[in-house]
């Protein structure tokens, strides 16, 4: 079973992206044939900075191989090394309606909201459609809120294969990840670095525990009991502990007799013991020049060999070269 999931390098990785699709894709490492890539292509749409873009891209490279994916079992690769991405995004938009991508949420949602579209926005999940075919991806793990983004892949798919012949893109299924934690940030709505609300994956120390005071909370006196129901500190909490340890803390709020700064205080220790082997790996791979790079290219060179087999399979389909 061949998995394709990809991130962008849209800056630096927070709490939210790590427990929202960073853990449970890196998991899949360990069930399928995992092909992970960096969504350099698709930032274009949001990042005109240059620089800003390749110190996004290391950084992403060095997250994801700190946080434990492991080159010797995954493909991991960066999305620009990979010109039959966009080849193929070619031929999938001559089969594309206009109206598919006009319905697409993320589309209707950044109209509505007074955005500007360009070309790369609106065209977004035909690029998207082409990651996932060229490699004949047999699962997709998506989110509950993202499964219009494979349908619209399924849909394309499909009308290749009545247009040109069956089999000539295999269609995915999706990998519903049903438990993906929506994680809190420090107001209380999800965590997003469009709200300015995010804990970062390696925070220095300080900036950490300076970070994790702003989280908002309630007038609750110190001597009462404070409610646990909403609360942002128990949410964070409950993903770096144990069950016996959040049980605990829940346990200690209805008590009452310790303040909201306390319970930060605790919540900083946790975060930053939870990632302290994290933070020790990215630290060794800092420390070697290169090595990101040779993984990268490694990895696009494996990845190459099935995207370039697709991609001759659909231009004899279509009646190219």
């Amino acid at each position: 079973m061949r998995i394709l999931s990809g991130l962008q390098p849209t800056g630096r990785l927070h709490l939210g992206n790590y427990f929202g699709m960073m853990q449970p894709s890196l998991q899949l490492q360990y069930e399928g044939e995992a092909y992970y890539f960096i969504a350099d292509y698709h930032s274009l749409t949001s990042i005109q900075d240059a620089k800003a873009l390749r110190e996004n891209v290391r950084n992403l490279a060095i997250d994801f191989l700190a946080c434990g994916l492991d080159p010797e079992k995954a493909v991991f690769f960066r999305q620009s090394d990979m010109p039959e991405h966009t080849e193929l995004a070619w031929i999938l938009s001559t089969v594309t309606p206009m109206p598919m991508l006009e319905n697409c949420h993320s589309y209707k949602d950044k109209v509505a909201n007074g955005f500007t579209p360009n070309h790369g926005l609106f065209a977004y999940p035909v690029l998207m459609a082409a990651d996932i075919l060229i490699y004949d991806s047999d699962r997709v793990p998506v989110g509950k809120d993202q499964k219009q983004h494979l349908e619209v892949t399924r849909d394309i798919a499909t009308k290749i294969n009545l247009a040109y012949g069956e089999g000539t893109l295999k269609v995915p299924e999706a990998l519903i990840q049903e438990d993906t934690a929506v994680v809190a940030g420090l107001d209380g709505r999800k965590m997003s670095k469009s709200y300015d609300n995010t804990i970062g994956l390696f925070e220095d120390e300080k900036v950490l525990l300076k970070k994790v005071k702003r989280i908002v909370t309630d007038a609750t006196p110190v001597e009462a009991p404070k409610p646990t129901e909403d609360s942002s500190i128990l949410k964070l909490y409950k993903l770096v502990a144990t069950n016996e340890e959040y049980d605990a803390l829940v346990e200690d709020f209805k008590k009452g007799g310790r303040g909201y700064g306390d319970y930060k205080k605790q919540l900083f220790q946790k975060i930053w013991d939870f990632f302290a082997e994290a933070r020790e790996r990215r630290a060794q791979i800092v420390a070697q020049p290169g090595y990101v790079d040779d993984v990268l290219q490694a990895g696009a060179t494996k990845a190459r060999v099935v995207a370039r087999r697709t991609l001759d399979r659909v231009r004899h389909a279509v009646g190219l070269g």
